[in-house]
């Protein structure tokens, strides 16, 4: 990803936090980071695009965070809770998390986590997988894949429907599903 690239998409992530992405413009975009409105559509082509960027880009640097964790230890279910307990304490210190979850402003994004949420959930779908298949390596692919799709739908249920041990309890349906 290029300095530019960069920019424009934390400065779209600030603007969307404030106002959601009904309220982006491209101009503003342009403007914190001195650039011509052009280049922004240069760049990403339209609006839509933009916030779908948006979307990838924040997803890309909660799944780094998870990522770290989960290979953080050699216990693979301390791996998995060190990695949802990432993502839920990252999503109360993000401010597009919090107000896409919170409903505050930017709740104009959550089709992006749930009814076209499909880049988004592969995305993070294939990390836990991947932690899944190191560490039960004999475990068929479609079984890894149901796991995995499983952890993401629910700890994003849990982000969603805030409630007391969430980590838990994603922790726990996972080893419900996993071989003893």
């Amino acid at each position: 990803m290029t300095e530019l690239t960069r920019a424009l998409l934390d400065a779209a992530v600030e603007l969307i936090a404030a106002h959601g992405s009904r309220g982006l413009r491209m101009a503003e975009v342009a403007a914190k980071v001195g650039v011509s409105r052009q280049t922004v559509y240069n760049e990403f082509g339209n609006k839509e695009r933009l916030v779908q960027a948006v979307a990838l880009h924040k997803t890309a640097e909660f799944l780094d965070g998870v990522r770290r964790e989960l290979a953080s230890t050699s216990d693979p279910l301390e791996g998995l809770r060190r990695g949802i307990r990432f993502a839920f304490d990252l999503a109360t210190r993000d401010e597009l998390a919090k107000s896409v979850l919170g409903g505050a402003n930017a709740e104009d994004m959550l089709p992006l986590l749930t009814t076209k949420g499909r880049p988004v959930l592969t995305f993070a779908t294939s990390v836990f997988a991947q932690h899944i298949r190191k560490h039960w390596p004999a475990m068929p692919d479609a079984r890894v894949h149901l796991i995995a799709d499983t952890i993401v739908r629910v700890a994003l249920s849990h982000l969603l429907t805030p409630g007391s041990r969430r980590v838990d309890a994603v922790v726990l349906v996972t080893e419900a599903l996993l071989p003893g």
